[in-house]
Formats: structure tokens, sequence, C-alpha cells
């Protein structure tokens, strides 16, 4: 039987023909082509949707990019998109239905590493391969033990392209200390896994350079009115604001700290997206990182680039697309050693998934973000990290570099 779904693809509805769980066993089409479906999870509605809209493009991109150079001969990519909405119960919700599909060899996302950790185990026991171009969180590659060296991978099917808060945050401490300058910051994290594990980092780095924490606060990522921090904040003489968090609740925070003296406030990729610059008319001065190069730097991503705007996709690639470009291609680039490996075609269902998985641990390619493999815990070998500062209503990037804390 078929179903028909509507998928948002450039901005128009378009029909799909989806296979049910019977079809999907049968293996592919009429033609001798196999359909290979790559999920997608990202908060594609609500207060991140920026950047889940340019994850979810950028993988379907990679799709489209594979099946017109025919990358794996005999076999048409599609991808499934989901909502999560930013939420840890959607994600799981979501991660169930990629299992309960059979034609899904693979899933992308999320944006947000506590949604993470919701979609890990379920993902894990069903052997299906999870490439993260967001999660930061070092817990979900390394174990809750990382911090005292006793590193252990979680999860065999969990990897990302994006590397971890360990080297985002210490790059970001370093950058305020020895580039900036500035000594004296004050610690406001949203107390999620990402802007907690973001702020502790830098924390530890920062103090260690010889910068001094003048004061820390913890703030609901759900409130809008800062007013009652920014006076410890003025009060304990902080010369910036490390946020641990993200812009929804970073550009009004921000702002607020400005209508009462000004002093910048520094983030991490959270933070880095244009609608932090949409929502908050005092953004001059900010600082954000972010993972890799800025893609408009890079020769390796003058393709992409182009291909995403001859798609003509109605919202911005924005901070992830490269990294959602290579994370997809990846799976691409495993399906394909999978399928040579198999004398020319992918078994169905758990097999399928059980070969995918297996390969990944021999992809490696040059991809838009530069080089892309994976180490023993499923880490991007590309440590590239950049510090950007809004200058004239813009994110403008001051430094790049390859880094290890």
């Amino acid at each position: 039987m078929l179903i028909l779904t509507t998928v948002l693809t450039t901005g128009a509805l378009t029909l799909t023909a989806c296979g049910s769980r019977d079809d999907s066993k049968k293996g592919g089409d009429s033609g001798g082509t196999q359909t290979v479906v790559i999920g997608v999870d990202a908060p594609i509605t609500g207060d991140l949707s920026a950047l889940g809209l340019g994850i979810k493009n950028s993988a379907d991109l990679a799709a489209k990019m594979a099946n017109k150079k025919n990358t794996v001969p005999g076999i048409k990519f599609e991808v499934k998109p989901l909502d999560d909405q930013a939420q840890p119960s959607v994600g799981q919700q979501n991660a169930q239905k990629f299992i309960d599909d059979d034609t899904v060899v693979g899933v992308v996302g999320p944006l947000n590493s506590g949604v993470s950790q919701s979609m890990q185990k379920p993902l894990n026991d069903a052997n299906l391969t999870q490439v993260s171009p967001a999660n930061t969180g070092t817990e979900l590659t390394q174990g809750e033990n990382w911090k005292t060296g006793d590193k252990k991978r979680p999860f065999k099917t969990y990897f990302r392209t994006a590397t971890t808060d360990q080297i985002q945050g210490a790059f970001a401490a370093k950058y305020l200390y020895n580039n900036a300058k500035i000594k004296q910051v004050y610690l406001i994290d949203d107390q999620k896994p990402y802007g907690a594990g973001l702020a502790a980092s830098f924390k530890n780095t920062f103090t260690t350079l010889g910068g001094k924490i003048v004061g820390s606060d913890h703030v609901n990522p759900d409130d809008r009115d800062f007013n009652a921090v920014v006076t410890k904040v003025k009060k304990s003489g902080a010369k910036a604001v490390y946020y641990g968090g993200e812009y929804p609740a970073g550009a009004p925070l921000s702002q607020q700290l400005k209508d009462s003296f000004q002093i910048p406030l520094m983030g991490g990729d959270g933070m880095y997206s244009a609608d932090f610059i949409k929502l908050n008319k005092k953004a001059q001065g900010d600082i954000a990182t972010s993972v890799g190069k800025p893609v408009e730097e890079l020769d390796s991503a003058k393709q992409f680039i182009a291909d995403y705007k001859t798609a003509g996709y109605k919202d911005a690639y924005e901070a992830y697309g490269g990294g959602t470009y290579d994370a997809t291609w990846s799976i691409i680039e495993a399906v394909k050693i999978a399928v040579a490996d198999n004398g020319g075609k992918l078994p169905s269902g758990d097999e399928a998934r059980t070969k995918v998985l297996a390969a990944m641990a021999k992809v490696k390619f040059d991809g838009v973000t530069g080089p892309v493999s994976f180490d023993e815990y499923g880490d991007t070998t590309n440590t590239m990290m950049t510090a950007y500062q809004v200058d004239g209503g813009k994110w403008t990037s001051k430094l790049s570099e390859a880094y290890k804390p």
C-alpha cells in the first residue's frame, strides 16, 4: 500500500509516496533502484527554528546532490524530516518513528544536546546510525566521567561533525582573555546540558589562564525578563558576561544588559545566529564562538553555497548548514561502502542498518567544512573553531584555528 504524505521542500508542498513497512522490506522501486531514507531531526518550529530549518534544508540538499551525481549507483536517497521542537520528549518520539520505518538507515541531528540524550539509547539499540551537525555536549561521546580522564564511548551509533564543548569552552575563554583582553567575567547558564556544560568548560580554562569569575547565576531559558540578574552583574564589576545557552534568551539578556551599562555578552554556537541580532537591538560588540570556519571563507564550501542558492530554499543554511551537509554525506558515504561490500545492493531492514553502521568507521572524505572523519569516540577529527563579533548588524569572523585544550 502507498501512503501519501506532505513534505515541505523549498517553500512548497509536494506529495511524496512512502512505502508502508511491508513495502520497504521488498526493497526499492520497480526500476531496480532502491530508495534509502535518511531521517532528519531538528527544531523546525519554535524559537530555534532558524537553525533547525537550515539543518533540514542542508540535509535535503545533500540527498538531492547525491542523487544527481549518482553517488551510489542503484540507490535513490530521500530525507525524512521530523520536528523535535527542541524538546527531549519529542526527540525521543521521533527516534522511535525513525526506528519503526525500515527504509531509514541513518539519522542526521538533532540540534540540541539535551534532545540527543533522549535519542541516543533507542537509536543505539536499533543499530541506527546518528550523526549530529550541532551537538557539542562532551559527555555524548566520551561519557559522564570524561572530566576525570575516564573516557568511555556510551553509544556506538552516535557520531558528530561538531566538536565538543570541552574544546569550544576552552577556545572561548582563551579568546576572551588573550584577544579581547577581558579578565573579569560574570558567568550565566540556562541549566540545560548544552549551556551548563559550555559554561563549566569556559570557567575552567578562563580561571586557569588567570581570569576571574566575579559572579555566577542560572536563568530559565524560557524567561525574557532578566533585570534581576542584570542588577547583580552591574554590581559585580564584570567587564563581560559569558552566557551558556541559546539565542532566544541570550538576545534579550544582552539587550537588557546594555540598557543598564555597556559590556559585551559572549556565548557559544547556540548564540551564533542571524536571529540573535534580529532579536537584539543592542547586539553590537557581542561575541560568539562556533564550530568550524565560516563556510563563506572556505574554498571547499563554494559549491555547497552555490547549490543551496540554486535550490531556492527560502531559509538560510545558518550556522550548521555546512556541518549538516557533511553529516548527511557521511551517511551517504557509509551506504556507498556498504553497497560495495554487499555485491552492489543494500540489504533491507536491520541488516542494512548494521552494515551502514559498520561502514561509518571507514568514512573519510573532503567535505564542505574540510576533511571529514571520526575518531574512536565518534567525534569529528576537525577541531576548527571560530570567534565572531557583531559589527554593523552582522556576525564578523575574528579568529579561526584548530584548537585542542
